[in-house]
Order: structure tokens, then sequence, then C-alpha cells
């Protein structure tokens, strides 16, 4: 089975995390990593994002643990656009978090009118910091948690 999903991912967190073991539970992974034009659009919050370069690198280290723990195989490819790679053929499930599950249906719909068949979409329910706030990549860069979504305390913010 061939599994889509993509992203940003800057910085990866355990919310990713729990993506990343979805996708490679249901089969072989193909990552698509939002370009570094494409990722400022992309984001509800205006901040600095890391160059491509850097977050793939990130990226394939933390997708390497998966690959060898699912004895699965996976790719990272440049996302260009929002819909990418997951209209391609080949396909079979789409990995997405709840917030993005409505592309879902929009990379479906792309599907059908290319004659191919929809992909089942999967949605993979937020991780809860301590705070019971969701992780987001946006709060850790802003110094609110941690990857793991502990809170941290003042004096670890001036940091």
């Amino acid at each position: 089975m061939d599994v889509a999903l993509g992203g940003t991912f800057d910085p990866v967190h355990d919310g990713h995390r729990k993506l990343f073991e979805r996708a490679f539970e249901l089969g072989d992974v193909t990552v698509g990593l939002t370009s570094d034009s494409l990722a400022p659009k992309t984001r509800q919050v205006d901040r600095e994002i890391r160059p491509y370069d850097r977050r793939r690198a990130d990226l394939a280290n933390e997708l390497e643990s998966f690959a060898d723990e699912y004895d699965r195989a996976f790719e990272i490819r440049p996302l260009e656009s929002p819909t990418g790679i997951a209209t391609e053929p080949q396909f079979e499930y789409l990995v997405v978090s709840p917030e993005t599950r409505t592309g879902g249906k929009q990379i479906n719909d792309i599907r059908r009118e290319r004659g191919y068949d929809p992909l089942e979409v999967v949605v993979v329910p937020h991780v809860r910091a301590e705070d019971d706030d969701i992780i987001s990549s946006t709060r850790i860069v802003e110094g609110e948690i941690d990857e793991h979504g502990n809170v941290l305390d003042t004096d670890e913010r001036a940091d």
C-alpha cells in the first residue's frame, strides 16, 4: 500500500510523529514537504520557516526510525502545491490531521477528474500538550511548549 502525507514539519513534534506512525502502519510512505515558496502560504500565523534542505534533513532523521520499526520504505518529495503528490495515481491512502481533512476531499475530486480511484483519507487526531491545547509547531517556535507538549516556564522561554 502506498501512503501520502504532506506538511511543513518545522519543527517536527509529537503530533507529527503520530501522523508518521499511522502512515507507516498502512504502508510505504511518501511525504510531500512544502517547498520554500509554498511553506509561508500554508501558515495561519506569519513566522519564520527554516529552509527546505534543513527541514528535509530533520524529517528524514525522524522517518528513519519509523521505517525501520515497520519495515517500510519512505521518500520525501518537494510539495509545490497544496494538493501536490496525493493526486498521483499510485497512492491509496492520505494521512491528515483534523484541520487538513478538507484537503482530502479536494484531492479526491482532482483524482476523480483524472480517472483515478479516490484515496482513503485517514484522519489522525491531534496530540494534546500538557495544558490540553494541541501541540503545534507555532506554539513550539513561540516558546510556549516543547516538541513533546511540555509547557515551558517563563525562565525557559527567555533562554
